[in-house]
């Protein structure tokens, strides 16, 4: 069959379609706004994500101890303090805890664990879910030196497959 004929027969379908009536219109979803990642505190910044396991690379996992799994969440915390009359903030130690429960209320063991890679300072925990869950985060973090904690919440829904 030839290229003029293929078109033309292309065209037929076409117009066949078109009087089968309207045709499908495609349906535009509006983007949902991303949870807030990260909160200033004055002269410091806190930064707070969180991602299923499976997400990560087999090394970063074996690298920092994590099992990649469609039913674990990692849950990752940093707290960065400005350096004056520089762009640059530098990681600070701190204390860290947090408080994790789905919709239902019920609450998740979270274990916080800190991790350094060069003068970065993590703090990462991991949580196991089941099917669909929106999981909610209150982090309470102390930086070294400071006495008052600093508050942020990430709720963030997950899908086990």
């Amino acid at each position: 069959m030839g290229t003029g004929r293929i078109l033309a027969v292309a065209l037929l379908c076409l117009i066949a379609l078109a009087g089968c009536g309207k045709a499908p219109q495609p349906t535009v979803v509006a983007a949902v706004p991303a949870d807030e990642t990260s909160k200033d505190f004055g002269n410091y910044t806190m930064h707070f994500n969180a991602v299923r396991t499976d997400f990560l690379t087999p090394e970063i996992a074996r690298e920092y101890g994590i099992q990649r799994s469609q039913n674990r969440v990692m849950l990752n915390v940093s707290i960065l303090r400005k350096v004056p009359e520089q762009t640059s903030r530098k990681h600070v130690e701190a204390s860290v805890e947090v408080k994790c429960y789905n919709l239902n209320g019920q609450l998740k063991n979270l274990e916080i664990r800190r991790v350094t890679e060069g003068d970065a300072i993590y703090y990462i925990g991991e949580v196991t879910i089941a099917g669909t869950e929106i999981l909610v985060f209150d982090i309470s973090a102390t930086p070294t030196g400071e006495s008052a904690p600093f508050s942020a919440m990430l709720k963030r829904e997950f899908v086990s497959n």
